[in-house]
């Protein structure tokens, strides 16, 4: 079976436009393949480039070189070369992604942050939010908090709602970015059940965790950054 994911020799430098356009290299050679149903990890210390990747397989940030290879509705798209249009039907179809952060609109309930994937893809208001309403639940995010936008929540509370608007669609690829940093025990292996859960849906994964703990229990694969690390 051909690879969800299959990257080739991507490489990323950043230029400075405000420091008279000094170039700062970040990864090179980067080749890597992620198939249905496994969760890769990409460790390494912070700054070794594992966010850079993740956003080049999102189509955050352009490659320099290299090619980035996603299967997307039965065909292979280059997201390295792909029109800014190819990116964004790739990202609505085929790519979930779980940031650090949460950013959602202002003043919009909790239960539609969730639901909105959904519905964006055509699945009925109603069913849409019951089935939010059930991952906000597991999550342990009280029903009563569900109509108040999630920025007041606490920090925790945040991260779990952004957990739940990125594993509620059935996307074939999810990407993770420290998805259990803000979380406690429980509410960490949640996540860990979820992760499993994907994999066996073969959702195919590309995560980076910190937690040494929740990296063995979800990890198939570690990838090592550091071998990517561009020459300054």
């Amino acid at each position: 079976m051909s690879p969800m994911i299959e990257i080739s020799g991507a490489a990323k430098t950043f230029t400075m436009h405000l420091q008279n356009g000094v170039r700062l290299p970040v990864i090179s050679g980067v080749s890597m393949h992620v198939n249905a149903g496994e969760c890769v990890v990409l460790a390494g210390p912070s700054g070794a480039g594992k966010s850079s990747i993740l956003k080049m397989i999102f189509g955050n940030y352009r490659c320099d070189q290299g090619r980035i290879a996603v299967r997307h509705a039965g065909n292979v798209i280059d997201i390295a070369s792909a029109e800014p249009r190819d990116v964004l039907r790739v990202r609505r179809y085929t790519i979930g992604y779980v940031s650090q952060f949460l950013r959602a609109v202002p003043r919009v309930a909790t239960i539609d942050v969730v639901a909105e994937p959904l519905i964006a893809n055509g699945v009925a208001r109603d069913d849409a939010k019951a089935r939010a309403g059930a991952l906000l639940r597991r999550l342990n995010i009280a029903e009563r908090l569900w109509t108040l936008p999630p920025s007041t929540f606490s920090g925790g509370e945040q991260q779990r709602v952004n957990i739940a608007r990125g594993f509620i669609s059935d996307m074939p690829i999810l990407l993770l970015d420290e998805p259990t940093a803000s979380l406690d025990a429980t509410n960490r292996q949640i996540v860990v059940d979820l992760v499993g859960e994907k994999k066996a849906r073969g959702v195919a994964m590309v995560a980076i965790v910190h937690d040494d703990d929740v990296r063995n229990l979800i990890a198939d694969r570690i990838v090592d950054v550091t071998s990517f690390a561009a020459a300054a």
